[in-house]
Formats: structure tokens, C-alpha cells, sequence
């Protein structure tokens, strides 16, 4: 469950991406971040979030933003989707979920009246300093650049 709210410094974290290249939120320092989180990579939602956001990914970077995308997946996971959608931003392995932990996005979830635990689809607006300026927990998969800009 999400405790983490607007204003709130924004959990460091150290992970791998999709090319085993260490990443820290730390190394984003002066730059906005637009942090996804998402429940498995190449599922339907997660496919068409993460290609709107490959679609307007020069938009983004233009108004000042980095993008990354998190999932339990491991890192061969996240390169087979990276490559498979020619995804231009890095995927990062939370395979031990600290991360996700951290940013309380483990929570039950229902599909077709089963209840189960698992990420739930949520992106956070990280500013310049490391302060998260918004949290979309309501993601419109094929919109979701619209509603990061709409911030």
C-alpha cells in the first residue's frame, strides 16, 4: 500500500537495468524522473503503457524528463521486451522487490473475482531534487503520456 504522498523525498534505490548497467536514483540529480512501475513485462497493459510512453519518449525528454520503467522482472526479461518494442529508456530488475517495497506498490490486487498479491500499475513524478511532485495511481495504459504532462 502506497504511504509515500506528494512533497515526499523520493526512496534511493541501486538496481540493474535491462543491460546489467547499475542504476541509482541518486544518479538523476538535476533531472525530472518519470519512475513506472508495472506489474510484468510483455502483458498486454504493460506493453501498451510502455509503448505510449516509447511514442512520445522525445516529447518527454524534451520537457526535462528521464524515464524508467520497473517490474519484478530479471534483467534477460526486460531485455527480450526492451528489444522485442524497441523500448529507448532503461528497465530496471526489482527481482527481490526493494524497490517496490519501498515505494509501496505491492498490494492485493483481483482478476476476474481472484484475489492475489502483485504491483500495482503506478507512476511516480520524481523533480530535479528528488521530491515526488505527483503519484498516477489511476495509469490510462495508452494515454499515459497525456496524464504525466497534464501534471
Amino acid at each position: 500500500m502506497i504511504t509515500l504522498k506528494e512533497g515526499d523525498k523520493a526512496p534511493e534505490f541501486t538496481t540493474a537495468d535491462q543491460d546489467g548497467k547499475t542504476v541509482s536514483l541518486s544518479g538523476f540529480k538535476g533531472k525530472k524522473v518519470v519512475l513506472y512501475f508495472y506489474p510484468k513485462d510483455d502483458t498486454p497493459g504493460c506493453t501498451a503503457e510502455s509503448c505510449n510512453l516509447r511514442d512520445n519518449y522525445s516529447v518527454l525528454q524534451k520537457q526535462g524528463y528521464e524515464v524508467l520503467g520497473v517490474s519484478a522482472d530479471n534483467e534477460k526479461s526486460h531485455r527480450k521486451f526492451a528489444d522485442k518494442y524497441k523500448l529507448p529508456f532503461r528497465l530496471l530488475a526489482d527481482t527481490n522487490k526493494e524497490i517496490i517495497n519501498s515505494y509501496g506498490v505491492w498490494g492485493e490486487k483481483k482478476f476476474l473475482g481472484k484475489k492475489y498479491m502483485g504491483i500495482m500499475r503506478t507512476t511516480f513524478i520524481i523533480d530535479e531534487k528528488g521530491i515526488i511532485k505527483e503519484i498516477i495511481k489511476e495509469v490510462e495504459t495508452k494515454k499515459h503520456t497525456e496524464q504525466i504532462l497534464g501534471s
